[in-house]
């Protein structure tokens, strides 16, 4: 008998402790932030509220739905919408992250050797970037600016440019504020039309002091730091700016690069590493070879995870040299950019861009349009997004009640009693120290 195929179950955020803790704090967390965190994480922004009360409506029927149907056996099921926002909602990112390997690799990768380098910057200079996270985008070039030179001095020529993609992150292993880029390069350059010249082997003593020049210069421009500050640094033993270089990549290690691709852009974090104790306000998270775990109160995870998210329309993935957008639309324009390289096979026939059930069967290894009754074909019939015919359907469904949000707590109010004005004895004269309750008297 055919082994049936795993069946795709709509996924349910509200039963899941990252979710809990979410909708328990938020309102918590807003009202204390400016006391308790702004001076560690900076002011609470906007966006990042409002990227918070979205998740919170991600995958909730009541906020609309498409109906999908089995064109064999009439099976039927609700899918809700999702609420697209990276790098907060798991799910939403996840998908991000399939699609941006799959585009990155079919649209912008050619087929030469490529690396992988990472490039971190010193704690102390850290906090600069925290509080102002336009230095981010002027980290990505100069990193950019650092490989250009290193490059084009290991392998001169007028047009010797690599082919590079930076991503920018924020986050250690434990939420920590490290900003720092992962960059996917061309292990070479492309000094003529159609030829791929490979680099010599990496000198990363070099490129690591070019990196380190290019941000102490960029913070001093900006008024961050002074040359007095500046001599500090240079007198340290380590500098603490650090660049890591990968091995060569293969050209047909299709699945390896992918998977890095994937990587530069992941989430800064794992729900299956968290532990919410809703009794205690408290978060266990566990580390990525799980050997060590650390515990947060629940508005301190919160108010860390918050730090990590990008600002409206905040790119944290930019393209230069000859991966730029200027270089590849003046290759698209001229259809020259399938012509690159001839060394090595292009590849033949280019997929389509994936969509929903297409990642979602990349991801979680099932098809979410095979019927779960006979195996048959689903589609998607209709979208609803009338608020009346939500209700009126999950009403009929039973659904209603089970995708509501409970109320928010109530909050309790510290009341501030004056008895400046009392003619009664201040409670702490009331009783002398000798006062013991009697055994007779009921407890609480």
């Amino acid at each position: 008998m055919p082994v049936p195929a795993p069946v795709y179950r709509p996924r349910n955020p509200i039963q899941t402790p990252y979710y809990r803790c979410v909708e328990d704090h938020l309102e918590t967390l807003e009202q204390v932030y400016e006391d308790r965190f702004e001076r560690t994480y900076g002011f609470f922004r906007p966006h990042v509220r409002k990227v918070m009360e979205r998740y919170l409506d991600c995958g909730n029927l009541l906020n609309g739905f498409a109906r999908i149907k089995c064109e064999d056996c009439g099976h039927e099921y609700l899918l809700a919408f999702s609420c697209k926002r990276r790098h907060f909602c798991p799910s939403c990112h996840q998908k991000r992250v399939v699609e941006f390997g799959e585009w990155l690799c079919q649209n912008v990768i050619k087929a030469v050797p490529h690396r992988h380098f990472v490039f971190g910057i010193p704690k102390i200079l850290r906090r600069y970037f925290l509080y102002d996270r336009r230095l981010l985008l002027e980290l990505s070039r100069c990193i950019w600016e650092s490989l250009k030179i290193y490059y084009q001095y290991c392998m001169p020529g007028k047009n010797s440019v690599p082919g590079t993609t930076i991503a920018i992150q924020t986050f250690g292993d434990f939420l920590g504020f490290n900003p720092h880029g992962h960059v996917l390069i061309t292990d070479g350059s492309f000094p003529e039309k159609g030829l791929f010249k490979v680099a010599p082997a990496v000198r990363l003593k070099y490129l690591e002091k070019i990196f380190r020049s290019k941000v102490i210069s960029l913070l001093l421009s900006k008024g961050k730091i002074t040359p007095d500050y500046i001599n500090l640094l240079k007198s340290w033993k380590h500098s603490g700016f650090q660049v890591f270089c990968g091995p060569r990549i293969h050209p047909r290690k299709k699945e390896a690069m992918e998977n890095l691709a994937r990587y530069i852009i992941r989430a800064s974090f794992s729900q299956e590493r968290m532990t919410y104790l809703p009794e205690e306000s408290r978060i266990i998270y566990r580390s990525k070879d799980k050997r060590q775990e650390k515990a947060f109160d629940a508005l301190d995870w919160l108010a860390a995870m918050c730090s990590h998210i990008p600002d409206q329309r905040e790119q944290m993935v930019r393209y230069y040299g000859f991966y730029s957008n200027v270089s590849r639309g003046i290759r698209q324009k001229a259809n020259e950019d399938a012509l690159i390289p001839c060394i090595l096979e292009p590849d033949e026939n280019k997929k389509p861009n994936q969509k929903w059930a297409r990642l979602i069967q990349k991801i979680y290894e099932v098809d979410p349009l095979a019927c779960p009754q006979c195996q048959g074909l689903m589609r998607i019939i209709s979208i609803i997004e009338d608020q009346e015919v939500i209700d009126k359907i999950l009403g009929h469904l039973g659904l209603w009640k089970n995708n509501q949000r409970p109320p928010p707590k109530p909050k309790s109010l510290e009341i501030q009693i004056d008895s400046s004005d009392s003619q009664l004895p201040f409670y702490e004269e009331a009783f002398d120290q000798d006062f013991e309750v009697s055994a007779d008297y009921p407890t609480v």
